[in-house]
């Protein structure tokens, strides 16, 4: 079905390409299309049209960004406004309850941190935005992580399909991977300043 996605978006006008760079992103979280076709593939592709000369390198940058932000703005008014009875109800047919738990859990512990590295794998994508507003983190705090990841994101996928030139569909599964590393280095770097700060809080460190 991805590829099947991919080649129409390749196949359509510029602008309405352009737009779906924007659009695919921006839909992600705010009305959780990233359940069925994730966000970064249409970064991949924008990325690819550029290599191709088709469209500036800095348009399909601007408009993933963009889409990158807003989404998960939206994402989080939804949130804030509907909370819980939207989250569980409306997405319990699309995402099962140990990945619920377990992105509630993530966000918990890690707060606006969660908000930069969800970014980097699609089930924290989807889901994070709506659970930051329901937990109702405060919205510039969650603005700034949104901007830094968003940006971080939709740059390194743009990127990699401009890197992978015709190859998009090599260059989409290369964007998956980059982002688990992400979160595993995330992950290891939290894991290791928390063992350091625990041990200059322990007596005999001193």
């Amino acid at each position: 079905m991805t590829a099947a996605i991919g080649q129409y978006l390749l196949s359509l006008p510029i602008w309405l390409a352009v737009l779906a760079v924007f659009a695919l992103p921006a839909l992600e979280s705010s009305a959780f299309v990233g359940f069925v076709f994730p966000g970064e593939v249409a970064l991949v592709l924008g990325g690819v049209l550029a290599w191709q000369g088709h469209v500036p390198l800095a348009a399909v940058l601007a408009a993933g960004v963009a889409g990158a932000v807003i989404g998960d703005s939206v994402g989080y008014v939804v949130g804030h406004r509907y909370g819980r009875r939207l989250l569980e109800g409306a997405l319990g047919r699309f995402v099962r309850r140990d990945h619920f738990d377990r992105a509630e859990t993530y966000l918990a512990e890690r707060g606006g941190k969660a908000v930069f590295v969800g970014r980097f794998t699609a089930a924290l994508r989807v889901l994070i935005p709506g659970l930051a507003g329901m937990s109702r983190m405060p919205y510039p705090r969650f603005l700034f992580f949104n901007v830094t990841g968003g940006a971080a994101w939709a740059t390194m996928s743009v990127l990699i399909g401009y890197a992978g030139g015709s190859s998009w569909q090599h260059a989409s599964a290369l964007a998956g991977r980059v982002g688990l590393v992400v979160l595993a280095l995330a992950v290891v770097g939290f894991g290791a300043g928390l063992l350091w700060r625990r041990r200059r809080r322990s007596p005999d460190a001193a």
